[in-house]
């Protein structure tokens, strides 16, 4: 599955990469079929129409390869083609097993019913969207509200008339949810017009700054409970259990059935309370990489572990908080930097929309570069901004520059594209 509104170069290569049998498009008809006559001109067309839930079918190929044969039999279920967030887009390849793990499991954290009504606005080209909602909701026999793209005022429309009792976003959704609120003088004492059934929230896909969670929960009266995974683990690995909400941004506990290791340089387990890399393993990690084995043993060992290149670590109840990727890290002046602590920071200015910190090679060192979307009409600026974080933030922490930016560039799922500020 590839979202929709992804760029033509970007179809064009996980086309070439899964060649495909068959492409089925769900929108505009004619837009998708010159698309693909460009892409894959060889391509035949077997069905279209300009309107419908089912747009078009072309034909690629009619032959089947043994190659498919074979992850038929392995219970393959699908390919999803990763963001790219820290390099070149990968298929990762999932199972029925991987998807259901998921679903039944994280719904039923979840405590969903029969009696819910999910509203599903995350793409299900993507994993969260795909597994731990689509799927999960209707394993629990739950009604999914469906929208194409999400916009704020049709959210709050869509609580408020459609008995919403349960809603999935990343951390951008909500941050916009309460900005929106903001403007239009929405707040806690609409809840019994508004969102009345509304009963959970949950945030993923992206790491939750704490400001974003407090100003989402004084908005709705609710808690915004946290979870974290990655494509390659179907996604969901931790999450917080309905019944036992947290005050701080912790992913929560591994899902029932998952077993973790945090590792340390020297590739031993840590010591309790101390950050390492965290392996996974358990029923919803990946069979591997489409055609590409290399990359496939650089996360999978032989004992079924996938590394996520996440750096956490463990509280006292086991809960775990993520500190930042190992990729990600930020040695500036011989000292360490995780970018979520530096995000966090900036995120607590309320003139702070959406923040996103990367590191920016300069003679031999690294500096910390911050990219800010402000709320609608603010001004804040760079001097205003670095001034509040000098009480937040020892000095190596605090950005070197501060780029302003009217949107920040993300995914489909929400999440930050950092590897396309590198060149900003």
């Amino acid at each position: 599955m590839v979202y929709a509104r992804i760029a033509e170069g970007e179809v064009a290569r996980i086309s070439l990469h899964s060649d495909p049998r068959l492409v089925v498009y769900l929108l505009d008809s004619d837009a998708a079929s010159n698309l693909f006559r460009r892409i894959a001109p060889e391509t035949e067309c077997l069905f279209q129409m300009l309107a419908g839930a089912l747009s078009g079918i072309r034909r690629c190929q009619t032959q089947v390869h043994e190659e498919e044969r074979e992850l038929t039999r392995q219970g393959v279920f699908t390919l999803m083609y990763t963001t790219g967030t820290t390099g070149d887009p990968k298929g990762v390849m999932l199972t029925h097993r991987n998807m259901l793990f998921v679903a039944a499991v994280s719904g039923a954290l979840r405590s969903m019913t029969s009696n819910d009504k999910i509203y599903l606005v995350l793409p299900v080209s993507h994993v969260f969207g795909i597994s731990a909602v689509f799927i999960a909701s209707l394993y629990a026999g739950a009604e999914l509200i469906i929208a194409d793209r999400f916009d704020p005022v049709r959210t709050f429309h869509s609580f408020e008339t459609q008995g919403i009792s349960g809603v999935f976003g990343v951390p951008a959704m909500f941050a916009k949810l309460a900005d929106h609120a903001r403007e239009q003088g929405i707040s806690v004492a609409d809840r019994e017009r508004l969102w009345p059934r509304l009963r959970f929230m949950y945030s993923g896909g992206a790491p939750l700054d704490p400001a974003i969670k407090t100003r989402a929960e004084t908005l709705f009266g609710l808690p915004l409970l946290n979870g974290y995974g990655m494509t390659e683990s179907g996604p969901t690995i931790c999450q917080v259990r309905y019944n036992e909400p947290l005050d701080n941004s912790s992913v929560g506990r591994p899902l029932p059935g998952m077993e973790i290791r945090l590792i340390g340089a020297d590739g031993k387990e840590v010591a309790p309370g101390e950050v390492g890399e965290l392996h996974v393993r358990g029923p919803n990690v990946m069979k591997g990489y489409f055609r590409n084995l290399q990359a496939t043993a650089a996360v999978l060992n032989k004992e079924g572990f996938l590394n996520t290149g996440d750096m956490v670590r463990l509280d006292e109840q086991g809960n775990v908080h993520v500190v930042g990727r190992s990729k990600e890290l930020i040695i500036h002046s011989g000292f360490n930097v995780y970018p979520p602590e530096v995000e966090a920071a900036i995120s607590r200015h309320p003139d702070v929309l959406l923040c996103a910190v990367i590191g920016e090679t300069v003679d031999g060192n690294e500096n910390v570069v911050a990219y800010v979307q402000r709320v609608a009409g603010s001004t804040l600026d760079a001097e205003t901004l670095q001034a509040f974080l000098k009480p937040q933030l020892t000095a190596y922490k605090r950005p070197s520059r501060i780029v302003f930016m009217d949107a920040l560039p993300t995914a489909p799922s929400g999440k930050v594209l950092k590897h396309r500020l590198k060149n900003t």
